[in-house]
């Protein structure tokens, strides 16, 4: 949700261009005024970047500067997108085209394919998995780490590097693969391969592809940009290289350009996104107009303080100090717990506590860095018989309870049976899984959740009088737009997924050292991007901010877990010192490894680091627990993938074997075990000896 929610700002319908400017603060104002490019917007959280840049091209076109057909509004979710054509309607310009990268692209790259190269457009593929897992059978690379590979030939292709030049850009930019370098530049080149026999195309081919056909076809590219003269691109601070070329392309040294973003919020760079484009505007673009948004509308001065306390300890030269213009609220609140159950019990009765109060659950959120966190708090939060929503996985309409449930709908609307839209449409979804009590959790529970919400939405519909196609006619339009109905419960999410969103109150959990910064950040600018994801979590938070951490991870467990550095001074405790800052930075840490030098088996001395970690020789037979090796690796995977690094930078499989083979009881046991030190026995160990003390 954007701010103007929380001041009453609904852009109503407008009928003169007085109207249009009517309730903007002076810096908004600044921005609709500033009708003629190059603008550059910079946008703090809470500060109505979206209502700016709505009135802005609103202004310009009932002014007559612009024709709103030839306005192009470019976001980056199709959500935002939806969001803006539906702001813009309300302002008086319905005809603008608002539209995420890659759909404006492959509308472009469909129309004018069929005229410039001839055939059929070639398909897209909405996910890379399937011709990864080809790719991997063709180069005899295991399929366990698809996701992973998926993101690394993604990253590879918005910076614009092709599979031949992949080992050398990797060790440029200091990248860890899936999978060895030459195996992954191996892997990128068989998808290529097998993507371009088949007429594929992904959403970074579409991109690379829409500027080709314009370069190369003179004729394209002046048609386009006969229609599209006048450009917005919001979010721009996430903009990638490839997203970059495409626009300049769309531009052809034209400037009438607006972008808006927040460098506060720059937080993902490892995707291959560049705050440069934004802090550089005006370096690229000398003449451009840059505009300040710091009134902050959205959250209370007390969240506010915070929020700027945390980024001024930053190093970014290019930062926002936000003005609180709400009124006071409560103070946030830090809380420190024993372990991980302990803080999940205790945040499931604070929020409690606040639906007591009648905050309502939707309004709630709890955020952590990655997804794994969410485990404790569904548990905790079903002990309590508090209903919950996770956010992040699957987009609503997406999801295959909703398709069918919209399928079976649109045939009923067609039958016209006349029955009460709320009754005939909660008997349908009743059919295919809903039922009066939520189920305990997993995918059941979210199936429900999605079933819930779809009736939910039709007794608000019904209740204004509209029948069943009315309600097909809005699911749709929300489907086209991504305007998922809201969900009654409290939201589970990750603070990457929480971006753009907003609550009452929010709870950021999990908030150590090794998880906030996460362990694998180790450069100043992989630091720093995460102090700014902490920054995007606080600015959720209308009202109500309590942040923890645990000390140990399991009851029991060594409390020797820091709050993260991030608070140091903010917290009211004592600040964590430079060295224990140090010593949970892979990179400082000098590891007290404590290897054996001869066989345990045959005593002959040990030669090899693999058999060092053994504690064997290669050729010694040794018995081990197959289920355990199996339950380790299946953990490893999962670890990785929620960390998103690569599953030997958790443990080497020579690890992991040794662990099977030695099956460690105590701390001291898993230390004695080459290549685990201090750093990996304190993110690690109690999982490991968890699983070991199971076998």
């Amino acid at each position: 949700m954007e701010p103007f929610t929380a001041t009453g700002w609904e852009d109503d319908e407008v009928n003169s261009v007085d109207d249009v400017l009517a309730g903007l603060d002076p810096e908004q104002r600044a921005v609709a005024e500033a009708v003629r490019g190059p603008v550059c917007v910079l946008a703090g959280a809470g500060t109505g970047k979206t209502r700016a840049i709505t009135h802005r091209i609103a202004h310009a076109v009932r002014s007559g500067y612009v024709d709103s057909s030839s306005v192009l509004a470019v976001t980056f979710t199709t959500r935002a997108a939806g969001e803006l054509r539906q702001r813009l309607r309300a302002l008086g310009a319905p005809g603008v085209q608002a539209r995420t990268f890659h759909a404006a692209a492959l509308r472009q790259l469909t129309y004018f394919w069929p005229r410039v190269i001839g055939g059929d457009a070639p398909s897209v593929i909405e996910s890379k998995l399937p011709v990864l897992r080809e790719a991997c059978r063709i180069t005899r690379t295991s399929p366990d780490v698809l996701r992973d590979l998926a993101s690394e030939v993604e990253w590879s292709k918005v910076v614009q590097i092709a599979p031949e030049d992949y080992t050398t850009a990797a060790a440029k930019f200091n990248r860890t693969p899936p999978v060895p370098v030459e195996e992954m530049a191996r892997v990128y080149d068989a998808y290529e391969q097998i993507r371009r026999e088949r007429h594929l195309v992904d959403f970074e081919t579409i991109l690379e592809l829409t500027a080709a056909v314009m370069t190369e076809h003179q004729e394209v590219a002046a048609q386009i940009r006969q229609q599209y003269r006048y450009f917005v691109v919001d979010e721009y601070q996430d903009v990638n290289p490839l997203q970059k070329l495409l626009l300049d392309t769309w531009l052809g040294g034209r400037d009438d350009l607006c972008v808006v973003g927040d460098p506060n919020q720059t937080i993902y760079s490892f995707t291959g996104a560049s705050p440069r484009y934004l802090t550089g505007f005006a370096v690229e673009h000398p003449e451009a107009a840059v505009i300040k948004l710091v009134r902050d509308y959205r959250s209370t001065p007390q969240v506010v303080d915070l929020a700027n306390l945390v980024i001024a300890k930053g190093r970014s030269a290019h930062r926002l100090e936000l003005l609180a213009q709400r009124k006071d609220g409560p103070k946030p609140v830090f809380t420190e717990h024993d372990d991980e159950p302990a803080e999940a019990a205790g945040v499931a009765r604070a929020i409690r506590k606040l639906l007591d109060k009648g905050v309502p659950a939707r309004e709630i959120a709890v955020l952590f860095r990655v997804n794994s966190q969410s485990e404790a708090y569904e548990e905790a939060l079903s002990k309590a018989e508090i209903s919950y929503v996770l956010r992040g996985a699957e987009r609503f309409f997406e999801r295959p309870e909703v398709r069918q449930a919209v399928v079976l709908l649109r045939g009923a609307a067609r039958s016209e049976s006349g029955e009460p839209l709320a009754g005939e449409v909660h008997h349908i979804l009743t059919g295919i899984g809903l039922t009066p009590a939520a189920p305990g959790g997993g995918k059941a529970r979210e199936k429900w959740e999605s079933l819930r919400a779809l009736a939910d939405l039709a007794e608000d519909m019904a209740a204004g009088g509209a029948d069943l196609p009315a309600f097909v006619a809005e699911l749709e339009r929300r489907a086209g737009e991504q305007h998922a109905p809201p969900v009654e419960g409290v939201t589970l999410a990750s603070l990457h997924a929480a971006k753009g969103l907003e609550w009452d109150a929010v709870f950021l959990v999990g908030l150590t050292d090794g998880m906030m910064p996460i362990i694998y950040a180790e450069s100043a600018e992989q630091i720093e991007e995460e102090r700014r994801l902490l920054y995007v979590g606080i600015t959720r938070a209308r009202e109500h901010l309590s942040l923890s951490w645990a000390l140990a991870r399991a009851p029991g467990g060594r409390k020797g877990r820091r709050p993260s550095r991030f608070l140091d001074g903010l917290t009211g405790r004592p600040a964590t010192t430079p060295r224990a800052a140090a010593a949970s930075t892979p990179s400082r840490e000098r590891r007290q490894v404590a290897a054996p030098v001869s066989c345990r088996i045959c005593a002959r001395n040990l030669a090899t680091a693999a058999e060092q970690k053994l504690g064997r020789c290669s050729n010694c037979p040794a018995a081990f627990d197959e289920a355990l090796l199996e339950s380790l690796k299946s953990w490893r995977t999962t670890t990785a993938k929620e960390a998103k690094i690569p599953p030997y930078v958790v443990f080497t499989d020579v690890t992991l074997q040794a662990i099977a083979e030695r099956v460690p009881r105590s701390e001291s046991e898993l230390l004695s075990i080459a290549g685990i030190g201090k750093v990996k026995l304190d993110k690690y160990g109690e999982a490991v000896l968890g699983l070991c003390r199971g076998a």
